[in-house]
């Protein structure tokens, strides 16, 4: 399956990309993923395991996998359980029960991004993407069954940018018609609706008020004295003007998107962060004010109120922070009410709230608000998601809940976005029913592009068993607690089931004085975990789920029981690198391993463990058992094998006289090594040694050629290498055995030379002389002779082979005399 959709996803890259493309990509009027980066997505989706990331407190995370950001997210109205997101560039996810998630992809002709969906009131899913190697408008997949399987994609509307789509979920005039926008280009937008249930689009609605991206769509009631049309008003706005002072143009259709007029214009926002490459700019996170509207179709107080949600800089001007508002209208989009920050930090101009996105229930007519905002971060480059909501038509909001259970760093450099800002995606939704909001959002906490959904308001779940190691005809207890909550005031039910019924015996499941809800938070249920008969032994996971009184929330915890089992955890103290083996089978990462009371097991640890210059030596178990033991199980263990850690030390040296070398050392413990000898003679030849080059982290190194630190006592942390450096002392030779009067330094012969020449000295006495040759800075080159020598006259060959052309000096030294001479090579 993975190598079908690889071969799929190349082909449809060189499909779009192999003529090249006309348009500019990181023009920063549009809004669309940078080339480089769609190129990249078409061929590379990482997908992850679904995962549950619970916080301490015991809210959830629900991790869906690694996609390409930009998610947009519709619940189906007929099962509230039922819900679709979708990621760059075409990565969907769907429930069918709240809690599973899975994914399949429609075949969508050339797909370039902005997905975003809608659910008409009859349970048809609409799923919307651009298409083209060069934009040229967006394709609507429809599924009946929320995204299990797909109808063949209908092209819905032209244009080159930012779509976004709408569906009537009442039951007026206009039931279930379909509504899309786009930028179209030139300064115009594109409008289009489908009548028929997605079959065919019809393009009826051109604004010249749109060429920054932006326009939206949204269904309301018309309301009026004597008039209340379900479905009856047409909602579109436009995104006009210059990048950082934009116009919202806000029009209204009364007869199902057939014609529209203008209700009014508004200039509501100006910078969002700071300008950087003519867009706007949160901490290098690309952005824009987007105006997203949302209409109240429930029958409550508010029915009819158009909502706008968008960022903006407070105070007004470039590099100051933004503040997500909001604005209402009661008469369809002519007047507006004055802006309310929904943030409600204390400082928030020290904070950054931006990236909203809202829905309006349309049973309640509360409004939702998500956001990304850096109150938590003192130097504000990290964000968690956060939300709250309205009940008063937008007048005031409820106390900010974070939603997030860990903050993430906002400019995710290995995340796979580019571009200056940094295209970390451009927008993020939340839908809801009549008890809770699903939101999804793009998570950057892995350093990668995460897809995540959390619901709003939420409860916390924990769970604590009170014993898990059970027999036949026993009984066990769990704890399952609501410690907490982020608004939510509902009723919290809970059902327990076993995964996999036993081939023998019972398991059955009931709670404790028959409480299996709450009413209040905190509160917590019991739940009894009861065997009958010869259970089959083994490990066995209770479900435990809790949900709300229409079924949302809904959250899950396993708990695991051992029945006639226990849990044997078996690992070593250095994960990765060394084995164990459990029954002959060798393993080198902690595993729990699950057997039958009263059985054998079989351990053994394996020692020793080389890996380059680093070698593990097994020491002990940790329950002092052999290396090699066999345990009989009663009870869980955790055991652990226990490695030391050694480093080898290399010896290089011509001449072999050492030791110490080729040798694996403890760790932080001292040893020794060295040479036998500072003088040997081999083949006819004497050396000296002159000391030690060492190589690696820590290794040793002589502070000079005196060749006096032949014996070292050293410690490692780390493998090293080091090098004897010896000297042919054969090349001294004693031309005259007559003493001398006096101390004596002759010229080299010859002079200039190439590459070698001949220095004589003459010696009365029995001394240590050194000859050492020096470049024109006074750098040591080499030493000729460092040697104690008997009174007479001496010569010595200098091999300059390595040296280049330039003035050199030597220089004669012993305790009372010291001459200097210059000498020339020429090469």
């Amino acid at each position: 399956m993975i190598k079908k959709l690889l071969i799929g996803n190349l082909l449809l890259f060189l499909f779009l990309f192999g003529t090249g493309y006309t348009q500019n990509w990181d023009d920063p009027n549009f809004d669309r993923i940078p080339l480089e980066l769609l190129r990249q997505s078409q061929i590379l989706h990482s997908s992850k395991e679904i995962q549950i990331v619970t916080s301490p407190e015991g809210y959830d995370n629900i991790f869906l996998g690694v996609d390409f950001a930009e998610p947009h997210m519709s619940m189906n109205p007929l099962n509230i359980l039922q819900h679709f997101t979708a990621f760059n560039i075409n990565a969907t996810h769907y429930t069918m029960n709240g809690l599973d998630w899975f994914s399949n992809n429609p075949n969508l002709p050339s797909p370039a991004g902005d997905p975003v969906t809608a659910y008409d009131s009859i349970g048809n899913l609409y799923y919307m993407n651009m298409t083209g190697s060069t934009i040229i408008g967006c394709y609507v997949v429809k599924s009946t069954d929320n995204g299990q399987s797909w109808f063949p994609p209908v092209f819905a509307i032209s244009g080159n940018d930012k779509n976004w789509i709408a569906c009537d979920q009442t039951g007026g005039p206009y039931a279930n018609y379909v509504y899309c926008t786009m930028t179209a280009g030139s300064g115009y937008g594109s409008f289009s609706r489908s009548t028929n249930f997605g079959t065919t689009f019809q393009a009826t609605f051109s604004p010249n008020t749109q060429n920054l991206p932006g326009m939206m769509v949204c269904v309301g009631p018309r309301v009026g004295p004597g008039t209340d049309i379900p479905g009856g008003v047409v909602y579109v706005v436009t995104n006009y003007g210059s990048t950082f002072t934009p116009y919202y143009y806000f029009y209204k259709s009364t007869d199902g998107g057939l014609t529209f007029n203008l209700s009014s214009n508004q200039q509501f926002a100006g910078y969002v962060g700071t300008a950087v490459n003519n867009r706007h700019s949160v901490e290098n996170m690309r952005t824009r004010p987007y105006p997203f509207i949302a209409a109240d179709n429930s029958y409550g107080p508010y029915r009819g109120r158009l909502y706008l949600i968008y960022a903006d800089n407070d105070p007004p001007g470039n590099g100051n922070k933004p503040d997500v508002f909001c604005r209402y209208s009661t008469d369809q989009g002519v007047t507006w009410s004055t802006r309310v920050r929904i943030n409600d930090d204390a400082n928030p101009q020290a904070n950054h709230q931006w990236f909203p996105a809202i829905w309006c229930d349309k049973e309640t007519g509360r409004l939702y608000v998500k956001w990304l905002d850096t109150r938590n971060c003192p130097t504000s480059d990290s964000c968690d998601v956060y939300a709250s909501y309205s009940d008063n038509g937008g007048v005031s909001f409820v106390a900010n809940q974070r939603i997030t259970t860990r903050h993430f760093k906002i400019d995710c450099s290995t995340c796979g976005g580019g571009g200056t800002p940094r295209y970390l995606g451009d927008y993020d939704a939340i839908t809801s029913n009549s008890k809770t909001s699903l939101m999804v959002w793009t998570d950057y906490r892995a350093g990668n592009f995460g897809s995540y959904v959390a619901w709003f308001p939420d409860f916390a779940m924990t769970t604590r068993t009170i014993d898990s190691i059970m027999l036949n005809n026993d009984s066990a207890f769990a704890v399952i607690k609501v410690p907490g909550s982020k608004l939510y005031n509902d009723i919290v039910r809970f059902t327990a089931a076993v995964d996999t019924a036993p081939a023998t015996g019972s398991i059955s499941l009931s709670f404790v004085n028959g409480k299996d809800s709450i009413t209040t938070i905190p509160d917590s249920v019991t739940l009894r975990i009861k065997t009958t008969g010869t259970v089959t032994p083994g490990q066995h996971t209770i479900y435990v789920d809790a949900t709300g009184s229409n079924g949302t929330p809904v959250h899950r915890r396993n708990i695991d029981v051992y029945i006639n089992a226990s849990p044997v955890s078996i690992g070593t103290n250095r994960e990765g690198f060394c084995y164990y083996e459990v029954n002959g089978i060798q393993h080198n990462t902690r595993k729990t391993f699950i057997f039958n009371n009263g059985s054998s097991v079989n351990i053994k640890a394996i020692s020793p463990r080389v890996l380059g210059g680093t070698q593990y030596v097994y020491t002990n178990w940790s329950n002092n058992g052999d290396t090699a033991q066999t345990i009989t199980i009663t009870e869980p263990l955790i055991l652990t094998a226990f490695y030391k850690t050694q480093f080898k030390l290399t010896i290089v040296s011509s001449i072999g006289n050492t030791f110490g070398g080729g040798i694996f050392y403890d760790s932080a413990v001292a040893f020794t090594f060295g040479v036998n000898s500072r003088i040997y003679s081999t083949g006819g030849q004497t050396y000296q040694f002159r000391g030690w080059t060492g190589a690696g982290t820590g290794a040793y190194t002589s502070p000079d050629s005196s060749g006096t630190d032949s014996v070292i006592t050293h410690i490692m942390h780390n493998a090293i290498v080091e090098t004897a450096r010896w000297q042919n002392i054969t090349g001294i030779t004693n031309i005259s055995t007559e003493i001398p009067k006096e101390y004596k330094l002759s010229q080299n012969y010859p002079n200039p030379f190439n590459p070698v020449t001949r220095i004589r000295f003459d010696l009365p006495f029995k001394k240590l002389v050194k000859i050492n040759v020096y470049d024109i800075t006074g750098k040591e080159v080499t030493c000729l002779v460092n040697n104690f020598l008997e009174p007479g006259t001496y010569e010595v060959m200098l091999n300059a082979a390595g040296l280049p052309s330039g003035v050199y000096f030597y220089k004669m030294s012993t305790d009372n005399y010291t001459s200097i001479k210059k000498l020339i090579l020429i090469k």
